[in-house]
């Protein structure tokens, strides 16, 4: 059920900043193995480190939080292929990607309060913005499993599919988002990001600085000169 032990844990952070880094990858597609996506930590790890004396927040500050941050700050688009259940630290992860693909028996609980720990994984950060502050309390308050078509009806998936059709159609958005121009995804993301938590005229600030990365990279061009030319643009992503 792709439990997070700390293995699993380190090889995903390392992954993601591997797909940060390298400017060949122009979006990222995470999906879990199996007939879940992720159902949180692993408890019986966590019951050895309780037993033990180890703080929670080890983990929380090794692995949760970057991440959460790598996720979110990803300088390209990340599509969450939602394939099963996806419950705790998985639903805060797949919350921090930018689109979620889930199929119809993709069944989410925000499950912390259950096992009587607070929110992790950015998800008291991103449920709120996602279905509101209210919705988001009594979500996290009283965690249960969602279905799938309630799920999406929140807003907490982006799109439902079925389940044998899911990884055609995640694989499908992403490919499309790599074929796009990559700095601007960048910057969309970081001008929402930062908007989420500034004043109008700060985020406006903000959003003359990334139209001017965004100007000064190749393919505003490319886009500019297929506009006129009534051609496809075929976009590098390169700064």
């Amino acid at each position: 059920m792709n439990a997070l032990d700390d293995a699993t844990k380190d090889a995903l952070l390392a992954a993601l900043r591997r797909a940060a880094a390298d400017s060949a990858v122009r979006a990222v597609l995470l999906t879990g193995a199996g007939k879940a996506f992720c159902v949180g930590q692993d408890l019986r790890e966590h019951a050895g480190k309780l037993a033990s004396g180890e703080p929670i927040s080890n983990t929380v500050e090794q692995h949760y939080n970057p991440i959460t941050l790598a996720l979110a700050g990803m300088p390209k688009p990340v599509v969450a292929a939602i394939n099963g259940v996806v419950a705790g630290a998985g639903a805060g992860f797949a919350l921090a990607c930018d689109l979620r693909i889930a199929a119809d028996t993709a069944k989410m609980n925000l499950a912390f309060a259950g096992v009587a720990l607070s929110a992790d994984s950015g998800a008291s950060w991103t449920l709120q913005r996602l279905v509101g502050q209210a919705r988001a309390l009594e979500l996290l308050l009283m965690p249960e499993t969602i279905p799938a078509s309630r799920a999406h009806e929140l807003g907490l998936y982006t799109e439902l599919v079925p389940a044998e059709k899911l990884a055609e159609r995640a694989r499908e958005v992403a490919e499309k988002l790599a074929a796009g121009p990559t700095v601007a995804y960048a910057s969309i993301k970081e001008s929402v990001a930062y908007g989420a938590a500034h004043t109008l005229a700060e985020t406006l600030e903000v959003e003359d600085a990334m139209q001017q990365r965004c100007a000064a990279a190749p393919d505003h061009r490319v886009a500019v000169e297929a506009f006129l030319t009534k051609q496809a643009p075929v976009f590098t992503g390169q700064p």
